[in-house]
């Protein structure tokens, strides 16, 4: 399939607009990010995803895919053709990824959202022992998974890494302005030591946004939040 027209539509701080575009770097795609405003929804936005009404969405040759990690599965299938898979080849090993993947997007940010909106010591110590408890579950999931090489998916990035690797820098800022330790060589060495690996790839550099750079947008959405509570 040809390498034009491919658009992605989204925010530099969103972790599941992160998922596509390192998607595409890893398959050597040219495409052009069209940034939305936090907290507003272009016409492009609207019409391009107009059930959700949700970054990321990516335009190919004028058709939308949403969803990241069903934009990830596309780009996979899409752009097969002598380049490294991002899906596993096997169909257990593949619905145990999809499975994984889940977990994340169904455990990991509400748990930093929990962390970040907790207004007393308490209510942050339990969403950090949460975090934590579904990282160790991970943690075992990666020695399963990694078969004992680099990354989840072996040897090279994969949509489990891609998933979870898309946290990461919402899981420092987390740590950094809560004071709650979650990725750490102590608690998840494995994982730890992943993340490292994961953040150095040249398909993640240009996309993983700093720390101080999130903080900045949580400390928005944290008065976002006590706003509306």
């Amino acid at each position: 399939m040809a390498e034009e027209e491919v658009k992605i539509l989204g925010a530099w701080p969103s972790p599941f607009v992160m998922r596509p575009r390192i998607a595409l770097n890893l398959k050597g795609v040219k495409y052009e990010f069209l940034e939305e405003v936090l907290g507003e929804k272009s016409e492009l936005l609207l019409k391009s995803n107009p059930v959700y009404k949700k970054i990321p969405v990516m335009i190919h040759k004028g058709k939308t895919v949403s969803e990241s990690m069903i934009i990830v599965e596309y780009i996979d299938e899409a752009w097969a053709d002598g380049k490294p898979a991002i899906l596993p080849a096997d169909p257990y090993d593949r619905a145990v990824a999809r499975f994984w993947a889940v977990y994340i997007d169904d455990k990991i940010f509400p748990s930093m959202k929990a962390i970040l909106m907790a207004q007393t010591d308490e209510a942050k110590t339990e969403a950090g022992s949460q975090a934590s408890t579904s990282l160790q579950l991970l943690e075992e999931a990666f020695k399963t998974c990694s078969k004992g090489q680099g990354f989840f998916s072996g040897e090279t990035i994969g949509s489990l890494d891609i998933a979870l690797g898309s946290c990461l820098g919402w899981i420092r800022a987390t740590e950094k302005m809560t004071g709650v330790d979650l990725l750490t060589v102590e608690k998840t060495p494995l994982l730890a030591a992943w993340a490292e690996r994961f953040c150095a790839d040249e398909a993640v550099k240009e996309v993983m946004p700093e720390t101080d750079r999130l903080v900045e947008v949580a400390k928005m959405l944290q008065a976002k939040w006590k706003a509306s509570a």
